[in-house]
């Protein structure tokens, strides 16, 4: 059974003008450029996506614009989480009534509510539409981590069905997979072969906004039996992900290198800040040999 958010998923930015507005007709076309070279799924208004200052009107907008330019040809998810459930619940339904093929869903973020609060808001939004939810667990961000027991509970949701797994916590991941029907997607580029290994699905990957053919190759190869070419082809990635995950948010690393090929991006929004002339270039020295040595 094929994945209901598709397998090579690109965590896809906001494309924007100069002047810091919506870039619909840029979003269509980056999104057709990503879905041609490999991406089965894209995931719209996440972290990547800038949600947090995107407004709610942009994020229908743009769904709209990317469903219209796709189709069906990939799974196209809403990031609607926010740390409010009832505004949640608003965004889940605007995004099942502009055709969303999937929703993801962020653990609340700064008022940290407890296990009991995590469990009954994903449940509230998932009980709001008929469209399969994946959890996005990301601590470093959110300051709350699903525990495994939680994670038990929500998979017994119909409805609940995937986990974007940004928790580094490959110990845990495997019991989780092990011990229920939950679709694992590596939200943590870094250890997207890792978590293959251990049974995820896919990956919900910054990186593939720029490398989205070399990105679903190492996963092509894992599931076609070949485990030494997906290191080998994993290990001719590492350079352009470390460059792109720890030398500045991903959404800057992105835009930076979408702009260097003449790919729809534009700048980010405050407080975010677009990367400097030293770092774009030492970013597009790490794509450039990572896209030179990988085939699409």
């Amino acid at each position: 059974m094929e994945p209901p958010f598709g397998r090579t998923a690109a965590a896809m930015i906001t494309p924007f003008h100069a002047d810091g507005s919506l870039d619909t007709d840029g979003a269509q076309a980056l999104a057709v450029h990503l879905v041609d070279q490999g991406c089965d799924g894209l995931v719209l208004s996440g972290t990547t996506g800038e949600s947090p200052t995107t407004s709610d009107a942009e994020k229908d907008a743009l769904l709209r614009a990317v469903l219209e330019a796709v189709g069906d040809r990939a799974r196209v998810t809403a990031g609607v989480g926010s740390n409010d459930t009832r505004h949640t619940v608003e965004l889940a339904r605007a995004a099942e009534h502009a055709g969303a093929h999937g929703l993801l869903l962020v653990t609340p973020y700064y008022n940290r509510p407890g296990q009991e609060g995590l469990c009954r808001h994903f449940t509230a939004v998932a009980d709001a539409t008929s469209l399969p939810v994946m959890l996005y667990d990301v601590p470093e961000r959110t300051g709350t981590r699903l525990t495994e027991e939680s994670l038990l509970r929500l998979a017994e949701h119909p409805r609940l069905t995937a986990v974007k797994d940004a928790t580094a916590d490959l110990a845990t991941s495997a019991r989780i997979i092990a011990r229920t029907d939950l679709q694992y997607y590596s939200g943590t580029d870094e250890l997207n072969l890792p978590l293959y290994a251990l049974g995820a699905v896919g990956a919900v990957s910054t990186v593939a906004n720029v490398a989205p053919g070399e990105t679903r190759a190492v996963l092509v190869a894992h599931t076609g039996g070949d485990p030494r070419a997906a290191v080998r082809l994993n290990q001719r990635l590492i350079p352009l992900t470390e460059a792109m995950m720890t030398r500045a948010p991903g959404t800057v690393t992105s835009k930076a290198l979408l702009r260097h090929r003449g790919l729809p991006a534009g700048p980010v929004r405050l407080p975010l800040v677009d990367a400097s002339p030293e770092l774009t270039a030492a970013l597009t020295a790490a794509m450039a040999g990572a896209l030179a040595t990988v085939p699409a």
